[in-house]
């Protein structure tokens, strides 16, 4: 025990002394909160057309002689432009929300110091992504680039735009006007130096791309950084990311937050790639998205601790059996604090391997499962609070394959957090009998 112990110490001190500083100032940095704002500020949009993508494609098979079945294919293909408009408009579009919400966020870190206006910022970011990701072809705008495609391009163009305009306003230049001029004008004027940088600065860049390899930029910069979406789709990308944001979360710091923030534009750029193939009725090819990370891995919350919350339900500790009773449901919709700081997880030694291994495992298998085919692929984006068989079923296009292996994997993740549990229960049964005793002595003494 003293040997574990040791050992527990010795990988505590390590993350406390190396990984906690390095997350903690990674994830207060200003650029990289402006873009986990940003995908957050984009969210409802992408909500609401996802949904909309599960009523143009059913979860059914072309041939089902099924009534209900029937009727609803039948309408979605005769109807299938008018029920797709607005996700075209939502999803089909989501790199200009992002662009313009990771603007707007970064522009409001330098109210104060350089006095930028975050509308301004959002608004000149906006017209640069258009510029380089949509030129007019044939009197139409292409919108190729403007979902998934587009992601790594906007995040690009939103900190350029906005850290040009803190460069021009550090170094005074524009265009003056006296203080008597209204602030809204005065805004408008001061945008439009940054313009004729950004038309001259980005434009250019975007002609010579054309013609010199027949692509947009953001084609390029997919093409550039395809060989890292691939590599964060692999199971090793999958498990590291869910050690380092346990690891984190074991000493305190919310690690789920920080690994989605930084994972976030490779869900959605995979996203978008399994929305393109099951439009073109193609395989999925993706894997690792934010529904994936939330209905499968932490089922219940950070550790997929529902399995603990189940294990506590039945416990002999008062304690125990409390927290289970107030985290059952919270636990449900993916809310795990009461069970996580009421037990608690946070550098207790006891659940320090289980809350790695339980989400690790169930990584393995749901990655298993869809690698082959036992299950289908995330197609959408749902609320991450929806309770997860209904959150998994609703992010493959209600394949309730989903539900059932989601079921599953609580049961896995209680038969690991069991044998850690029943430790940690001997020793709270220890101090609850000490407390019984020690009250029962003192109403002894009362007595007396």
């Amino acid at each position: 025990m003293s040997a574990n112990h040791a050992a527990f110490n010795l990988i505590f001190r390590f993350v406390e002394n190396y990984v906690s500083p390095i997350a903690g100032r990674i994830s207060s940095q200003r650029h990289v909160m402006a873009i986990r704002d940003g995908f957050i500020s984009a969210m409802p949009f992408m909500i609401v057309g996802s949904f909309l993508l599960v009523f143009a494609y059913p979860p059914f098979s072309p041939d089902t002689t099924w009534g209900f079945a029937r009727a609803w294919l039948d309408m979605a293909k005769q109807f299938e432009g008018q029920i797709l408009t607005p996700f075209d408009m939502t999803m089909g579009i989501m790199s200009i929300y992002i662009c313009a919400a990771i603007a707007y966020n970064l522009g409001k870190h330098y109210v104060k110091t350089h006095q930028l206006d975050p509308f301004m910022c959002a608004m000149l970011s906006l017209m640069a992504f258009l510029l380089v990701a949509a030129p007019k072809t044939k009197g139409t705008l292409p919108v190729d680039s403007l979902g998934g495609t587009g992601i790594f391009t906007a995040i690009l163009v939103a900190i350029y735009c906005v850290e040009m305009m803190r460069f021009l306003k550090a170094h005074n230049i524009g265009i003056r006007l006296p203080d008597q001029v209204p602030p809204m004008i005065k805004n408008s004027f001061d945008l439009l130096i940054p313009v004729l940088v950004v038309v001259l600065t980005l434009y250019p860049l975007s002609l010579v791309i054309q013609s010199q390899f027949d692509m947009l930029i953001p084609q390029a910069i997919m093409s550039i950084f395809k060989p890292l979406v691939s590599a964060a789709d692999s199971l090793p990308a999958i498990l590291l990311a869910v050690l380092i944001g346990h690891l984190l979360w074991f000493a305190g710091i919310h690690g789920a937050a920080i690994v989605s923030g930084m994972l976030q534009m490779f869900w959605l750029t995979n996203l978008g790639a399994n929305q393109t193939a099951l439009a073109a009725g193609q395989p999925l090819p993706h894997i690792f998205m934010e529904a994936f990370w939330t209905f499968f891995i932490v089922i219940g919350g950070s550790g997929a601790t529902m399995g603990l919350v189940i294990c506590y339900l039945r416990s002999r500790s008062a304690h125990l059996r409390s927290i289970g009773r107030l985290s059952v449901v919270p636990s449900f919709f993916n809310i795990n604090e009461p069970v996580i700081f009421g037990t608690p997880i946070v550098m207790n030694p006891v659940f320090f391997i289980p809350f790695l291994l339980a989400p690790m495992v169930n990584a393995v298998l749901a990655w298993a499962a869809m690698t082959f085919d036992l299950i289908g692929r995330v197609i959408s984006v749902v609320p991450w609070t929806a309770p997860a068989p209904i959150g998994a079923a609703w992010a493959l296009g209600w394949d309730f394959r989903a539900a059932i292996l989601v079921v599953v994997l609580a049961c896995v993740s209680a038969i690991i957090y069991f044998p850690f549990f029943k430790v940690y229960e001997k020793q709270l049964l220890e101090q609850e009998a000490e407390e019984a005793q020690r009250n029962a002595e003192e109403d002894n003494q009362q007595v007396a």
